[in-house]
């Protein structure tokens, strides 16, 4: 029976201000692109961790479409 690996959780800058509309803005500076709303405080939060791992995701996605068949594709962690 093979153990599930732990996964391990990386953590992102999360820069909050409060709208002029009302509600709350977030941006990661480290992922580009990544931003989040919400009501409160931590509904911004939420929302700007879920667009850090689709744009995560994306970016993965389009780097693996486009390499050639003869390189050596691994993994690192980092803590």
């Amino acid at each position: 029976m093979q153990q599930q690996e732990a996964k391990k959780k990386v953590e992102f800058s999360a820069i909050i201000e409060e709208a002029q509309e009302g509600g709350y803005w977030a941006i990661c500076p480290e992922i580009p692109g990544a931003n989040g709303q919400g009501e409160t405080v931590e509904e911004a939060k939420d929302s700007l961790s879920e667009a850090v791992v689709l744009i995560l995701e994306d970016r993965r996605e389009d780097v693996l479409r486009g390499l050639p068949e003869d390189v050596i594709l691994d993994k690192v962690q980092v803590a």
